[in-house]
């Protein structure tokens, strides 16, 4: 059951909340019984994210 404590969405804003609740409780219940909850690929870091900081004595540029 929703409720909507706060607001009035309207019938087609309140769709789309009830979709993703679906979805998501769909996607739950496919989920192989030893997954970690909240594991996924939203999880993994970005390609082209923040590197890690080069170990200390390591010069700038890959010049040695």
């Amino acid at each position: 059951m929703i409720k909507v404590v706060k607001g009035n969405p309207t019938p087609e804003e309140l769709a789309a909340a009830l979709a993703v609740v679906q979805a998501r409780a769909a996607a739950l219940a496919s989920a192989p019984s030893g997954a970690p909850p909240g594991a996924g690929e939203w999880a993994a870091p970005a390609p082209g994210g923040p590197r890690p900081h080069p170990p200390p004595g390591a010069r700038a540029g890959g010049r040695g």
